[in-house]
């Protein structure tokens, strides 16, 4: 089974790197090795999960890609909480999605609040 490497990074300069298996969310793996990530729905109808996609690592050269969400990450079910302009500025719903690539992700309160409210609440 192939997985990537997806490291996580709080706004507190806390970093944590977690193996993510291609059929898993990024949820699941960060709840399986115990790394408390907030969540609520796990269908990506809200957005307490959300994250932004900081870099995409290249494993060739060690060198960052440019940032684009689609390559980054498959969705399980459409992502219904976020705009198709939150999707482009690299905004996830860490609970419907499974990596595609190595990738870092910021992740805590700070970005939820960047992202405002849920279409559906």
């Amino acid at each position: 089974m192939t997985s990537y490497d997806v490291t996580l990074e709080w706004t507190d300069g806390r970093t944590r790197t977690i193996d993510v298996g291609e059929s898993q969310t990024v949820l699941e793996a960060a709840q399986r090795l115990g790394v408390r990530l907030p969540y609520d729905c796990r269908a990506g109808t809200c957005i307490t999960c959300v994250g932004r996609l900081l870099a995409l690592e290249d494993g060739d050269d060690g060198t960052d890609r440019p940032l684009d969400v689609a390559d980054a990450f498959g969705y399980q079910r459409p992502p219904q909480a976020l705009t198709d302009d939150e999707r482009d500025d690299g905004y996830v719903l860490l609970c419907i999605a499974s990596p595609r690539a190595d990738c870092r992700i910021e992740v805590g309160p700070r970005v939820r609040a960047e992202v405002g409210d849920s279409p559906w609440a």
